[in-house]
């Protein structure tokens, strides 16, 4: 090392000036100058005494700082090359983002998300309805998700057969296929996934019956109601069968079978439909005529058979509260409840029907709008246990067995006997309730005919 130092002071002290120029490229070409070094060896070629003089001194001092320039160098070198290494990782990171967030809002899209949801929220309602005393909250979440992707893949499938109409209509020509944000096989391969995946779960967490009503919820929606309403206006009350099964779908993952009971909450959306979907018709004729769409509306150009109809099935919801009550699924404030909700969006239909204008229609669509959350609120709000309803029953018996008893010991002990019997067949039963023989007729011809068990 002292030998290159004193090399070093000796070629700068023959021609000291090339080696400035060459100190100071170099230093220009790593982004660092030392000036002191240029100061010292820039003003003027220094005598050869006094280099001999200090030599040992100068050619320390210039090693030290050739080597400290060497080093900084490479250390800048180091710096450019890991922050263009980050660049690039982070412009990577960002196009994944991207990607994701592309690909995340197309699917959003296709599963008509907010739809999907509404679903959903059916048929978690129909769980917890038929789960009795205790909400298994795992086996809902479970179904919730099932059902999400049963949802999700017939919402899929409908946009993927409908490419073509809604392109032609203001309302959906910007949807995911018909704008090109992304390919047919691509919509089909999520479908498909989602619809087995779904399908798979409630299999899985639920049972083969919950499963079953997914997947004819499926085949209906994808298969039959979206090539009927290019067909025949009948599609909307295909619609609505589809639409009633979810609550079917949870109250059987719930308890694993079909009650008289459970028909409460799929009538109330069979006939909620049918107004909502009215008026949704009316509102937007123009755009399923550009669409292709042969929908109710379209062949009523007064509205007096649309509107009709509306305010027909809107009656049709008024005695669902009392059959809720008498039936023993909800309390009697959930019948004037209900009562009360009903009345009004058949006030909304009435005013529809009597001056059927745009702004009449737009307020019954609100009214069904706000309906159908209230009334699953209040079915679930009101509900009455298996406990509840036993004790509601042992009270009643016991108030006529007393009005027609005579006041003897025997009677009395033959009565607490057979009022014993009674309740233990009746909490063993709770357990066991048959299946309704009338399940399979109107609005669902779809269900399969029920069977009793043998006692």
């Amino acid at each position: 090392m002292w030998r290159n130092s004193l090399s070093l002071s000796s070629s700068l002290l023959q021609n000291p000036n090339s080696y400035v120029s060459s100190s100071l490229s170099k230093s220009a070409i790593n982004g660092v100058v030392s000036s002191q070094l240029l100061s010292h060896y820039s003003s003027s070629p220094p005598s050869i005494p006094s280099a001999t003089a200090t030599s040992h001194s100068d050619s320390l001092k210039v090693g030290l700082g050739i080597g400290l320039l060497n080093h900084k160098s490479d250390g800048v070198r180091g710096f450019v090359s890991s922050s263009g290494a980050i660049g690039e990782l982070s412009s990577l990171a960002s196009a994944y983002v991207d990607l994701a967030r592309h690909y995340g809002r197309c699917y959003w899209e296709l599963s008509k998300a907010r739809l999907s949801l509404l679903v959903v929220a059916t048929s978690g309602t129909g769980y917890v309805l038929g789960s009795g005393n205790a909400v298994d909250l795992s086996g809902l979440c479970w179904t919730c998700a099932g059902t999400m992707m049963v949802a999700a893949s017939a919402n899929t499938l409908n946009q993927v057969f409908e490419i073509n109409n809604d392109a032609r209509m203001k309302r959906t020509r910007q949807r995911p296929l018909p704008s090109g944000r992304i390919t047919i096989p691509h919509a089909v391969a999520w479908a498909t996934s989602a619809g087995l995946v779904g399908t798979a779960i409630l299999a899985s967490k639920a049972n083969m019956f919950a499963a079953g009503f997914g997947a004819s919820t499926l085949v209906l929606y994808a298969f039959v109601y979206t090539p009927l309403k290019q067909i025949h206006p009948v599609n909307t009350w295909v619609g609505a069968i589809v639409g009633a099964i979810p609550p079917l779908l949870g109250w059987a993952a719930a308890s694993g079978q079909v009650s008289l009971n459970a028909m409460i909450l799929p009538a109330a959306l069979y006939f909620w439909q049918i107004p909502h979907f009215m008026a949704l018709a009316y509102l937007c004729r123009n755009d399923y005529a550009a669409g292709g769409f042969r929908m109710f509306s379209l062949a009523d150009a007064s509205g007096h058979r649309t509107a009709l109809v509306a305010l027909r099935n809107c009656l049709y919801l008024v005695p669902l509260g009392f059959l809720a009550y008498d039936w023993g699924l909800a309390s009697g404030w959930f019948c004037l409840e209900s009562s009360a909700i009903t009345l009004a969006i058949s006030a909304a239909a009435f005013s529809f029907y009597r001056n059927r204008t745009t702004k009449k229609a737009r307020r019954m669509f609100h009214a069904s709008l706000l309906y159908l959350p209230v009334f699953m609120s209040g079915l679930l709000f009101h509900r009455v246990s298996d406990n509840q309803q036993y004790l509601r029953e042992d009270s009643s018996d016991t108030v006529f067995q007393l009005s027609f008893s005579e006041p003897s010991v025997i009677d009395d002990d033959e009565n607490a006997s057979w009022k014993k019997n009674a309740r233990d067949s009746s909490v063993s039963s709770s357990f066991h309730r048959p299946l309704v023989a009338y399940a399979s007729i109107a609005p669902f011809p779809f269900l399969p005919v029920p069977y009793y068990s043998a006692p």
